[in-house]
């Protein structure tokens, strides 16, 4: 290339030639279950791979059909659905392993996200392998995922929960066997349930730095963060917002406790209101420092007032 040509290449390039590379060529999938992540909110948080899979199909087995039937449209594929979710698992599960016999290609998704987590096919997927079927997993979005990476807590460790129980006495007894797991912790939790469940994590985990993100991926997405104390009592006070929501709650003892000087001013500013037994519950939603500790160091500050 002479020094002219190259010049004018030069200056009629841009750095670093911004061409759209090839596309990778789309594999025909083989038969077998293929367990594919659909999206939590955006419609457009599909991956190519899980697009080509549903395509290639011979029958997609959901949740709930007519939501599946809703992403199918908006992407343009046609396929055959079928009903799969926890009431009607072991009357379909086998028509489902029927069909990998016969040689066909079955995709399971939820409704949104990742299958299996808190979404029921763990069950099918265990008799596929028993029965030799291949499994391949699709992978996308996630709202267990979302919500641990928006909270801006650790994320080296993390434990999954999921929902916790409806009833009150089991909600609690299940934050009590958690709350020592040296992780981030992630909830599921519905909005009904939302200001009962954070009322009971503020009680049993104490005020731990945490976020609740709601409409992940949606134009109305928001992640609020505070100390669960904070989130409870915003929540009791302004209503749960709509739809299912992730809870990310840091690892015990990631928030300093306070020195003996603020817990004794906290202490004397409860007490001024309110009973000694009183003062230590709220300090100790407060602060995270056991009930017993704070109600014994509140009887020594009123003995030595009177």
């Amino acid at each position: 290339m002479n020094e002219a040509s190259g010049k004018a290449s030069a200056k009629g390039s841009k750095p670093n030639d911004c061409r759209q590379p090839s596309k990778p060529r789309a594999q025909a999938p083989s038969p077998g279950l293929y367990i594919v992540a659909t999206p939590i909110g955006n419609a457009r948080d599909i991956t190519l791979r899980a697009l080509d899979v549903l395509a290639a199909a011979d029958v997609i087995a959901c949740e709930d059909t007519r939501v599946t039937s809703r992403l199918l449209a908006i992407h343009g594929i046609t396929c055959s659905l079928v009903s799969y979710h926890e009431h009607n698992a072991e009357g379909a599960r086998p028509r489902l392993m029927k069909r990998f016999k016969d040689g066909e290609i079955v995709a399971l998704v939820s409704d949104a996200g990742t299958p299996l987590v808190s979404d029921p096919g763990y069950r099918l997927v265990a008799a596929c392998i028993e029965a030799s079927v291949p499994v391949t997993h699709v992978p996308g979005p996630s709202a267990v995922l979302s919500g641990l990476v928006l909270a801006g807590l650790p994320t080296d460790r993390f434990f999954f929960h999921g929902f916790l129980p409806t009833k009150r006495a089991a909600r609690r007894k299940a934050l009590k066997v958690v709350a020592t797991v040296p992780s981030t912790i992630v909830f599921l939790e519905s909005a009904n349930r939302l200001v009962k469940a954070l009322a009971d994590m503020a009680d049993v985990l104490g005020p731990r730095n945490s976020a609740v993100a709601r409409e992940m991926t949606k134009f109305y997405e928001e992640v609020r963060r505070g100390p669960l104390t904070e989130l409870a009592q915003h929540y009791a006070t302004s209503g749960a917002p709509k739809g299912e929501l992730t809870i990310v709650v840091e690892p015990p003892g990631s928030t300093p406790e306070p020195d003996a000087k603020s817990v004794d001013r906290y202490l004397s500013e409860a007490l001024a209101k309110l009973s000694v037994r009183e003062a230590s519950v709220a300090v100790a939603a407060e602060t995270g420092i056991s009930r017993r500790r704070l109600y014994a160091r509140a009887l020594e500050l009123k003995s030595r007032k009177y």
